[in-house]
């Protein structure tokens, strides 16, 4: 339980709120590549910590994202003309180029020094794993881009879907680090079952348990946090655990166990204060991982179908979330169809921002304890002068993984010798990052 001071602080990310400005200093996804892979094509808006910013791809090919209003009389730039290398006002014709430089104003006299003398706000980017990404923290000390340790190199197959929702960004990836509630909230969808451990198939994903109540244990780290959660296996039950170890990477992802064909992970970025960009990956081997549409479909998040042509769920709280009550009398435990869509109804369904100060947390809660103290205290670090959590050197080491496994009970889940679902279990080499990426200054 918080108080409702603190929840104000692990909340809120407009404008100059702290935890706004912690995340800042991380290189945050603004939003697919996908959206914008035409040269020339139509701009994008996104909203990230409370402002609003407009996307797009020049002629060359370059990404820009900068302030969705342009500098002359702030009418937006996502109805402007992409085109010869920039984004062009359709008021009075201003255009930027993907560095913020104004490079014309047609509606000043040719003698005018003026363009020289405005410079529009544009961030640094980086694409990487289907995601145009950008630094939005202090542009004087802009750190290199490392790749996310969920597409840790360029031929790591990455298919994400993207979801906009209308709820705070700490409720989403609260729901992420709960191992107890796929019990319950998936058991339809995640089976138990007589194998070896976690696998999946085109319907459903097995796990070898039928322990609804876990035991959770929570090991601190500097990037965040990781922490197992340990059933009774179907076999061999008094003398081995199943064990489902998930990491919280701060501020705002998580790698959630995987199964036997691919590595799973979250990640949630803050539109503002009460909307969220959710973004729920499947990544790893290309041999074995789902391409994006498989994946989506599975999921029940498909374009067009599940979710409009900006991203928005057209399941919602007006429709109970398309909730089958005959499928549910058949059997089916919440009658709502995809994994993340049954999460979706339960996040929304607090409110824009859960009062967690109404809450009774029990034994099964240790990691959502974890993670609000664990993001108050970087909060307050922070603000002391320290680095940011999860950045510079305390970001989290290549070798750090989530996974599952059955092994014998005397097995310290800390010293499991863990890594990434990929092919034949192959070690990933360590990624090597192109920087031929513009600057904006």
């Amino acid at each position: 339980m918080l108080t409702n001071q603190e929840n104000e602080l692990l909340c809120r990310v407009d404008g100059d709120a702290p935890m706004g400005q912690l995340m800042r200093r991380h290189w945050t996804p603004v939003c697919l590549i996908e959206e914008v892979s035409e040269p020339d094509g139509a701009p994008v808006k996104a909203r990230v910590f409370g402002e609003d910013l407009v996307v797009f791809r020049d002629t060359e090919g370059r990404v820009g994202v900068m302030d969705e209003y342009c500098p002359h009389r702030r009418v937006s730039l996502v109805y402007g003309r992409n085109e010869d290398c920039g984004l062009r006002c359709l008021y009075h014709g201003w255009k930027m180029d993907v560095a913020g430089n104004v490079i014309e104003m047609v509606s000043e006299p040719a003698a005018s020094s003026m363009a020289q003398k405005v410079k529009h706000k544009a961030y640094q980017t980086k694409e990487w794993g289907g995601m145009v990404w950008a630094y939005m923290g202090p542009q004087d000390a802009i750190p290199e881009f490392t790749p996310p340790a969920w597409a840790p190199t360029a031929k790591t197959r990455v298919s994400i879907a993207k979801a906009l929702l209308p709820c705070n960004w700490a409720q989403i990836l609260e729901g992420a680090i709960d191992s107890a509630h796929s019990s319950s909230l998936h058991s339809s969808d995640f089976v138990p079952a007589r194998v070896g451990g976690a696998e999946a198939n085109s319907k459903n994903w097995l796990r070898p348990s039928t322990d609804k109540a876990p035991r959770l244990v929570v090991e601190s780290t500097e990037y965040g946090f990781r922490y197992a959660a340990l059933r009774r296996p179907i076999f061999n039950a008094n003398t081995h655990d199943y064990i489902r170890s998930t990491v919280f990477v701060a501020p705002a992802t998580v790698l959630i166990p995987p199964n036997n064909l691919y590595n799973v992970a979250n990640v949630n970025v803050p539109m503002d204060d009460e909307n969220t960009a959710f973004y729920f990956i499947a990544w790893g081997d290309p041999n074995t991982t789902p391409e994006t549409e498989t994946w989506r479909k599975f999921l029940g998040q498909q374009v067009g179908v599940d979710l409009d042509e900006r991203y928005r769920p057209l399941r919602n709280h007006e429709n109970r979330f398309w909730q089958d009550r005959a499928s549910m009398t058949a059997g089916n435990f919440t009658g709502i169809k995809g994994f993340p869509n049954q999460d979706i109804a339960m996040w929304v369904t607090m409110g824009p921002i859960a009062n967690r100060s109404d809450e009774r947390l029990g034994a099964s809660d240790v990691a959502i304890v974890e993670f609000r103290k664990r993001m108050l205290d970087a909060l307050k670090d922070f603000e002391n002068g320290s680095t940011a959590v999860g950045t510079g050197e305390f970001a989290i080491p290549s070798s750090v993984c989530a996974y599952q496994a059955v092994v014998p009970k005397e097995t310290d889940w800390r010293a499991y010798q863990a890594r990434y679902v990929w092919g034949d279990a192959q070690e990933l080499k360590e990624p090597q990052v192109e920087t031929n990426y513009q600057i904006s200054q």
